[in-house]
């Protein structure tokens, strides 16, 4: 299968239950949602004049939308190649879960690395049993596309952005319809480092016994 590639990078995961480990970052093309605090719009739109030789992708210097189309195999010689360290890979987007995770995730695994898929849960997850699932509920931002209760249910970990009360009150909703008995990671994640939404995340994680995710990686400036 081949995937469309925006990046593919080693830094430290920067937020959510991994933060702070070495993580090799594949980011996906595509993505329909369109939240207005999104922090990488290239990844929107998959144009076909803006594809690259897959070759290039590790190479990028800047984020834009221009990408590339690797199959596992190519990826995963491509990650031996650079001599990359980290045994961590996290797939994101964009929204990776447009596409058939399956055979990326099990690849990866099966060269003894762990694999987390990080989504907006509107979109059926399809990855290996082992993958880390981290959704971060994108409720309502777009008519076109529902959270959907199989990617609650799959989840692993619900990191929710927020910047008012109301988000925490939609998150509380949904979550109350999950009926299994699976431990989750429940965080609470403030939208752009906003004062107001900080505050509001720490007394709601106090209360209910929940976790802060803060984007650690945009404060010490890493990918």
């Amino acid at each position: 299968m081949q995937y469309p590639i925006n990046a593919i990078f080693q830094t430290l995961q920067g937020e959510g239950v991994y933060v702070g480990v070495p993580s090799i970052f594949i980011r996906l093309q595509g993505c329909p949602i369109g939240c207005q605090w999104c922090d990488t719009k290239y990844t929107w739109d998959k144009i076909s004049h803006k594809e690259i030789p897959w070759q290039s992708i590790p190479l990028k210097i800047s984020n834009n939308n221009s990408w590339g189309s690797a199959d596992t195999t190519e990826i995963l010689n491509t990650i031996i190649r650079l001599g990359w360290t980290a045994k961590h890979v996290v797939i994101t987007g964009g929204e990776p879960c447009l596409y058939d995770l399956r055979p990326l995730s099990a690849a990866l695994q099966a060269t003894g690395l762990t694999c987390q898929i990080e989504t907006s849960g509107t979109h059926v997850v399809l990855c290996s049993v082992e993958t880390w699932v981290t959704v971060s509920p994108k409720i309502k931002k777009n008519k076109n596309y529902n959270l959907l209760y199989q990617a609650l249910k799959r989840a692993d970990e619900i990191k929710h952005p927020v910047s008012r009360q109301r988000d925490i009150d939609a998150l509380i909703n949904y979550i109350k319809k999950i009926t299994d008995e699976k431990k989750r990671i429940i965080s609470l994640q403030p939208i752009n480092h906003i004062a107001s939404a900080t505050q509001l995340c720490i007394k709601t994680c106090i209360q209910k016994n929940w976790r802060l995710s803060m984007q650690t990686h945009k404060y010490i400036d890493i990918p």
